[in-house]
C-alpha cells in the first residue's frame, strides 16, 4: 500500500483522537483537573506532525509498504483503541488529573501503568521501517522514546496521590 493512502488514514485517525481528548480534557478541567507538564505537550505534537509529514518526502510514492510490518502497525490499532475506551472520559492527549479521581485499573492498565506509550513507542518506528526509512525510524523512534520518559516522569509524579489514596 502507497504510503499516499497510509498517512492521509492515519492523520485521520489522530485528528479525531485530538478531537475526542480536547473535548474529554475540556471535561475534566471544568469538573477541577489539573494539567501537568504542559510546557512538553507542543513537543509531542512537532513530534507526531513531522514523523508523518517525513514520511511523504521520505518514501518514494510508489514503494509499497512491507506487508508483514504494516500488519503489525495495524494490529496495534485493536490495543489503541482499547486504551482508549479504558479510559474512556479520562482519556486526553495531556496530563490531566482530577483530585480524588481513582487511578483506572481495566482493560490493558490491568498488567502496564503506560500500555498507550507501550502502543506508540512501537508504532513511531515500525511505520517507517514498513517503508524502508530505516533512518527516519531509527530518529522519530529514539526522539519519541525521549520524550516519553520524560512524560512519564511528569505523570507518576502528578497520580502519585491518587496511586497512594487508592491503596488506602
Amino acid at each position: 500500500m502507497s504510503i499516499l493512502w497510509v498517512v492521509p488514514a492515519i492523520l485521520l485517525q489522530r485528528l479525531l483522537e485530538l478531537w475526542y481528548a480536547a473535548r474529554n480534557a475540556r471535561r475534566l478541567r471544568d469538573r477541577g483537573a489539573i494539567e501537568h507538564g504542559a510546557g512538553h505537550y507542543p513537543l509531542f505534537v512537532l513530534l507526531h506532525g513531522t514523523w508523518l509529514a517525513s514520511l511523504l518526502l521520505l518514501v518514494p510514492w510508489d514503494r509499497a509498504g512491507d506487508p508483514v510490518l504494516l500488519l503489525a502497525y495495524l494490529a496495534l490499532q485493536p490495543l489503541r483503541l482499547w486504551v482508549i475506551l479504558s479510559l474512556g472520559p479520562f482519556w486526553t492527549t495531556r496530563i490531566l488529573v482530577l483530585p480524588g479521581a481513582r487511578p483506572v485499573r481495566r482493560g490493558l492498565y490491568r498488567w502496564l501503568r503506560h500500555p498507550n506509550y507501550a502502543i506508540v513507542a512501537l508504532e513511531i518506528p515500525l511505520l517507517p521501517l514498513a517503508y524502508g526509512a530505516e533512518g527516519a525510524a531509527l530518529f522519530f523512534g529514539a526522539l519519541n522514546l525521549l520524550l516519553l520518559a520524560w512524560r512519564i516522569r511528569i505523570e507518576d509524579h502528578a497520580l502519585a496521590p491518587l496511586r497512594r489514596a487508592a491503596l488506602r
